[in-house]
């Protein structure tokens, strides 16, 4: 409803003065009466209107002196229409009425980015608005001032001819001053009409001093009448859009979408330049060549030089605002500034959210040297993946953003993140005589029509969250079904703290079978927990929560513990079976892990020969301390087995680098046997390469029979899988391992 009134208000104003103008065109000899009651009338209801919207706005001052210049203005119009000849008692109050609206517009333009710097911003606004001034004053002096001073004039003329300009002036300084600090920006829709209103009032006042004589608006020249009606109309309708959103939001309400352009910062420098031209001119143009020549052209050089400067210091001082300054890549508002101009022209963009996954570990192990090095060389990755007219940006410690522009496909987008990742992993970074390998998390969001830039930014971090949570370094794409799962991850968090200590946690065994006898050979402990109130919790929810809080350590030491306890037992009727344990990122970092599964091995009675600890090829962040760890762990007779086996991008290196000797085929290749040469060709590969190297292979997610038979047709060791049994508890696992025949011919 009341949208509807502000629409109506603003529709009677255009009809009065659209009407009233067309009056003065159809009857020319009403001129004086019509145009005189228009101007007052919008005058006199603007600063009713300004001042009713300066009680609420946060730009109070500003509105409450257009209001003061609205009803100065209202008082010269209505006088001036009176006392139409120069002379009279009231034609001087109307003129001086008049002279006092030009600096308060002045001032009301000039207080609305005023109200949103700092003391020392404001000084460099009283500089620069000063530039302008002067250069103003001089064309003011040279054209206008000096010739009619010369000529001799008149009080009444010397007011008209001499005054206005400066006024005129003043006001060329408000509006300059609004548009260098960035006012369209900063402030509402409303404020910026107003200015826009001050526009056509210096462009209606110039018009009438080119080719006006008699100093009334109303009898003046048309087209300086129609257009000083239309800029009292674009500011009286300011004052009602700005009555109208003070009251809905006792705020102004930001123009979206309006940006500073950069050339605005050069303004003064050009105020300086014009002023610098005019002297050159007249002192050219003059007979004191030889007398003020030299030091004109001193001043130049001078100027030049200072300019110049000034405009380096200008450009670094911008650069530096949007410049990361460790890695040389662009900042969040660089970046922001990029998007927001991408989206305005309607290019389709994506946003790709990146976040190094263990670097906090590396800053606290190498310290912030080594830190430094690696977010450099990620840059260079960044810098070397990216496509031309791409812009890649660090906005945190360890969080980068790469905005991806004129994407045909939304497919794009992901290959970018893929070679990323690729690109990141074979670029290692080495400190000392250790190497530390690049692994990131990756969310990805396309824009959406109508999406903001905050909006698309908000997008790709929910995406790189959900990256980050599923612990496996990886990419993760924004969908409109994605759920913000941050706020659900602390209190989950804050649960998962008293898991263990309150029995809430079971350990599942899934029986390991060798596939030439069908004889199980050991068991793979898996951790599921039971929470309270929300049932049974995904471990795809919980480990990577548990890895990110570092309660993992405590459910790590418990699963094994349990893991090692009941192999043993099992051991009892079945002395050849194993346990197989994984191990997590955060645990491999932890310099007490020999020391806990020692501790653990010596307290269940558990032969370390009948341990196998699962670790993935991604899980590997610190070298230093995980490759000895797991070397020593080997040393005391504990297997390694490589989890996932072939879904890394260093596979070949680490077979190389780490102490290992099984290799567990990931089920996605052991989904592609299909009998031919093509769907076993990379789980046939794995095999080969371990049977090389004397390493034993296990294959996951085996689900049938056939195979099961293929497998061991090309010699894999020992599968798990559904074929066989589903994670049981240990009960149950103990009745299955103890079976004599596990057929699945």
């Amino acid at each position: 409803m009341r949208h509807h009134r502000v629409a109506g208000a603003v529709a009677v104003l255009v009809a009065v003065a659209l009407a009233g103008q067309a009056v003065v065109l159809t009857r020319p000899e009403m001129q004086n009466a019509v145009t005189a009651a228009t101007m007052t009338v919008l005058d006199l209801l603007g600063a009713v209107v300004s001042l009713l919207a300066a009680r609420d706005s946060v730009h109070r001052r500003a509105w409450q002196l257009a209001a003061a210049a609205r009803f100065s203005s209202g008082v010269a119009d209505l006088l001036l229409a009176i006392n139409p000849v120069p002379g009279p008692p009231g034609w001087w109050v109307g003129a001086a009425a008049a002279m006092l609206t030009y600096p308060l517009l002045a001032l009301a333009a000039v207080s609305f980015p005023a109200a949103h710097l700092m003391d020392r911003q404001r000084w460099a606004l009283t500089g620069e608005a000063v530039a302008v001034l002067g250069c103003g004053f001089m064309f003011v002096w040279h054209f206008t001032l000096q010739p009619h001073l010369e000529a001799g004039v008149t009080a009444q003329t010397a007011l008209m001819k001499v005054g206005f300009p400066i006024g005129d002036l003043l006001l060329l300084i408000g509006i300059s001053a609004y548009l260098l600090r960035g006012g369209v920006r900063e402030s509402s829709l409303s404020s910026s009409l107003l200015v826009a209103g001050m526009g056509g009032y210096l462009v209606s006042d110039s018009i009438f001093n080119a080719i006006g004589d008699d100093g009334n608006y109303a009898t003046g020249p048309l087209l300086a009448t129609l257009t000083f009606v239309g800029a009292l109309l674009l500011m009286t309708v300011a004052a009602v859009l700005e009555n109208s959103a003070t009251r809905r939001s006792s705020g102004d309400v930001p123009l979206t979408g309006a940006l500073l352009s950069p050339w605005l910062a050069y303004f003064p420098y050009a105020a300086v330049g014009a002023g610098l031209v005019l002297m050159i001119t007249v002192t050219l143009e003059g007979e004191n060549l030889l007398k003020w020549g030299g030091m004109v052209l001193g001043l130049v050089v001078m100027a030049g030089g200072v300019a110049v400067r000034q405009l380096v210091s200008m450009r670094d001082s911008r650069q530096s605002q949007i410049t990361d300054h460790l890695t040389g890549l662009a900042n969040r508002v660089g970046l922001q500034q990029v998007l927001d101009r991408c989206l305005r022209r309607g290019e389709h963009v994506a946003v790709l959210a990146i976040d190094l996954d263990g670097f906090k570990s590396v800053n606290d192990t190498y310290g912030h040297f080594a830190g430094d090095l690696v977010l450099m060389e990620f840059a260079q990755v960044l810098r070397g993946s990216v496509r031309a007219g791409d812009l890649a940006a660090r906005v945190g410690g360890d969080e980068f953003l790469v905005l991806a522009r004129d994407l045909g496909r939304p497919e794009d987008a992901r290959a970018i993140a893929d070679r990323i990742q690729s690109a990141a992993h074979a670029r290692p970074v080495r400190v000392g005589a250790d190497t530390i390998v690049h692994r990131c998390s990756i969310g990805v969001a396309v824009d959406a029509p109508d999406d903001s830039g905050d909006l698309v930014l908000r997008h790709s971090d929910m995406a790189m969250y959900h990256a980050k949570r599923a612990g496996n370094h990886g990419v993760a794409v924004y969908h409109p079904g994605m759920i913000d799962r941050r706020g659900d991850d602390t209190t989950l968090s804050n649960d998962l703290e008293n898991a263990v200590a309150s029995g809430q946690l079971r350990v599942l065994f899934q029986p390991m079978i060798d596939l030439a006898s069908g004889r199980p050979v050991g068991a793979e402990a898996l951790v599921r927990w039971h929470h309270p109130t929300r049932g049974l919790v995904s471990p795809l929810d919980f480990i990577p929560l548990a890895e990110r809080t570092g309660t993992i350590n405590g459910i790590g030491r418990y699963v094994l513990e349990q893991a090692c306890r009941e192999v043993r037992a099992w051991q009892q009727t079945t002395p050849h079976l194993y346990a197989s344990v994984n191990l997590s990122p955060r645990q491999l970092q932890d310099s007490a892990l020999v020391g806990d599964v020692l501790g653990v091995l010596e307290r269940t009675g558990l032969a370390p020969k009948d341990l196998v600890l699962e670790i993935t090829e991604s899980a590997i962040i610190d070298e230093r301390v995980a490759i000895p760890a797991l070397t020593e762990l080997r040393a005391h007779g504990v297997r390694v087995a490589i989890d996932d086996f072939g879904t890394g991008y260093s596979s070949l290196q680490y077979l190389a680098r780490l102490p290992v000797d099984i290799l567990k085929i990931d089920r996605s290749f052991v989904a592609e046997l299909d009998g031919t040469s093509q769907g076993s060709a990379i789980t046939e590969a794995v095999i080969r390469l371990s049977q090389v190297l004397h390493l034993t292979t296990v294959a996951e997610g085996i689900e049938t029979s056939a195979q099961a038979a293929e497998l061991a047709m090309l010699g894999c060791d020992i599968g798990q899988g559904y074929l066989f049994a589903k994670p049981v508890s240990a009960t149950e696992a103990a009745e299955l391992v103890t079976a004599q025949d596990w057929s699945f011919r």
